[in-house]
């Protein structure tokens, strides 16, 4: 973690700001713990007496929250981004599956457009390494760890676009992602085709990205999101087939 030697300035306060920093640009998430006390005070170079007034101000602020026996740990402040009446509705109406889809379509090839350009190299470290092991993922067919690395691949492309409303307002709408809410990606990565078809177009994404090819990254992320589109209308066809061939074969028995 890239913690700093504080200052000139009360030492708390400064304490107290970079740590600010730090959960503001999402270098520390939610759930994640903090260094010991004697870590963070030799590497921010402070006493423990100011560094423990830092962190009980922030505890207070609800931004980080202790454990009993296992340190501070950054509070869980990501929260919803919806209502849970709203969340409900959003899971039991299709519609709202693929306006979620084309709301991610134009925020990620925004969020891919501006990481080619303003990603640092230890950005782009971050987003090869996540794909690598999407990669080795896909060897051993794992499609539950493909799914999560599929989500953690596309946020870390919006955290390296450097934009602190986008990366705070993304990473909330995952959370119902990963939750199941619009759509379960699982399902989707256990179908041999289209994963390989999908590691395919992280592959290309990821490639435009290390390029630093803005164009380029914004048309990768768009088309992979077109073609996740198009596999869940596909995937509700069949369904809705597979159901109406049941109903029919029930009322033909039942004659």
């Amino acid at each position: 973690m890239p913690f700093e030697p504080v200052q000139q300035e009360k030492l708390s306060y400064g304490v107290i700001r970079q740590i600010e920093g730090l959960i503001l640009r999402g270098i520390l998430r939610p759930g994640e713990r903090l260094p010991s006390e004697r870590e963070l005070s030799e590497r921010m170079s402070v006493s423990r007496p100011s560094l423990r007034e830092a962190l009980a101000d922030l505890q207070e602020r609800g931004l980080l929250a202790s454990k009993a026996g296992a340190g501070v740990y950054v509070a869980d402040v990501l929260g919803s981004a919806f209502a849970p009446a709203l969340i409900k509705l959003f899971a039991n109406h299709n519609e709202a599956v693929f306006d979620y889809i084309s709301f991610r379509r134009d925020m990620e090839g925004l969020a891919a457009e501006r990481a080619a350009r303003l990603a640092s190299d230890t950005d782009l470290k971050v987003i090869n390494a996540i794909f690598e092991k999407m990669e080795a993922a896909h060897q051993k067919r794992n499609p539950a760890d493909e799914a999560h690395l599929d989500a953690e691949f596309h946020l870390s492309i919006i955290e390296a676009s450097h934009n602190i409303i986008m990366l705070h307002m993304m990473r909330s709408m995952y959370e119902l992602l990963r939750e199941g809410v619009f759509y379960n990606r699982t399902i989707m990565f256990r179908q041999r085709t289209t994963r390989d078809t999908l590691l395919d177009q992280h592959r290309v994404i990821n490639d435009a990205l290390q390029n630093r090819d803005p164009e380029g990254a914004r048309r990768a992320v768009e088309a992979h999101l077109n073609f996740v589109e198009s596999a869940l209308s596909d995937q509700q066809k069949s369904d809705h087939n597979e159901v109406f061939a049941q109903k029919r074969l029930e009322h033909e028995v039942g004659r």
